[in-house]
């Protein structure tokens, strides 16, 4: 009998050792300076490798195989206009910021533009459900990156956006982690052309999701002036 209530005392005391939980540390949305602090114009554009999805020959339902890009494979010797964005499927982003830029696609090219990309700190599979459900028309040739008009461009390690110097979490404020600071920018030959961003610069856990100065309209001025 004694052993048997030995037994008990000893399994209570180690259910009790497991029971007890480490107190919740609070996230701390602290970075580097530097990931949060914006290039300047002319300025040369971070080198990275983006892990995007290319369509390939298949009867699967997501005929995608990886492919790596570079900064260099899709910006070198190109002028290209770039809009970042907090996330896919994010309200502003979803209704204003995205939509504007794939109805101005084709009006940006004629003003000497090669191409168009939205970056989010998203993986690639999120970014193409977003297209999709924002009704992208995709792209289906063997080859291509997703979607005809507006390129999505996953930067899910947030490694270009740390970069850019516009990296902001807002922990308290959305439960977002890391993520990009809203800008738009144009690219010539690797180099910061222009840049808008919101705010002036990026402020971490920010209650207000500005939407002034990137917007497509604004884009489309700059480079009519140019």
């Amino acid at each position: 009998m004694r052993f048997y209530i030995a037994a008990l005392t000893t399994m209570a005391a180690s259910a009790s050792a497991f029971s007890t939980v480490a107190p919740i540390t609070p996230f701390v949305s602290t970075l580097p300076a530097e990931w949060s602090t914006p290039v300047d114009e002319g300025a040369t554009i971070p080198s990275v490798v983006f892990k995007t999805r290319t369509r390939i020959e298949s009867e699967d339902e997501n005929p995608f195989d990886w492919k790596d890009l570079t900064t260099e494979d899709l910006f070198k010797g190109k002028r290209c206009v770039i809009f970042s964005l907090p996330g896919a499927f994010t309200p502003t982003c979803s209704s204003s910021h995205l939509p504007g830029f794939e109805k101005a696609y084709e009006e940006m090219k004629s003003l000497g533009v090669d191409e168009i990309y939205c970056l989010s700190a998203n993986d690639a599979f999120v970014m193409r459900q977003w297209g999709l459900k924002q009704g992208l028309t995709e792209d289906k040739t063997l080859g291509s990156l997703g979607f005809e008009k507006v390129k999505l461009l996953p930067d899910g390690a947030c490694q270009f956006t740390r970069g850019m110097g516009m990296s902001c979490v807002w922990d308290s404020e959305r439960g977002f982690g890391e993520r990009s600071w809203r800008y738009s920018a144009v690219f010539n030959d690797m180099k910061v052309e222009k840049m808008f961003i919101e705010d002036g610069g990026v402020t971490q856990n920010f209650g207000p999701d500005p939407f002034e100065v990137t917007d497509s309209d604004t884009m489309l001025e700059y480079l009519k002036s140019c």
